[in-house]
């Protein structure tokens, strides 16, 4: 989907509190998830009570920044799907997980077929191919 007009960023709580001290109008407390909004961008101590340190492995190094993994993401989403536009978010996330998980999958068949080419009465209980 399109994405939102605002940017989340999740920082650790030292940078949070630093921030509150420095805008202490300008607080979001969501369900305990803590923000703080100095400019046009949103910088929280927890997204979903979760933490830098919860989304940062996985995550792309940019030039300033990180970007959280595909995988967190999908957590993320997840956890809020209880309102629809998440759950759509969510979708989306697992689909391109799936497509990228399955993006080989012709490499993987032919590996597959070459090892149980090794015997000679394989009988299956369940197949399906794509």
């Amino acid at each position: 989907r399109k994405s939102g007009e605002d940017i989340d960023l999740i920082a650790p709580e030292v940078d949070v509190m630093a921030l509150i001290k420095l805008y202490p109008n300008r607080i979001k407390n969501l369900y305990s998830d803590i923000g703080v909004c100095p400019f046009e961008f949103e910088i929280w101590r927890t997204i979903q009570l979760l933490k830098y340190d919860d989304l940062i492995e996985g995550a792309i190094e940019e030039k300033n920044y990180f970007v959280i993994s595909l995988d967190k993401l999908l957590l993320m989403k997840a956890l809020a799907m209880n309102k629809e536009k998440y759950l759509e978010d969510t979708k989306l996330v697992a689909k391109k997980l799936n497509e990228n998980q399955y993006r080989n999958y012709s490499e993987e068949k032919i590996k597959v077929d070459a090892l149980l080419a090794q015997f000679k009465d394989i009988s299956y209980i369940e197949k399906f191919e794509g």
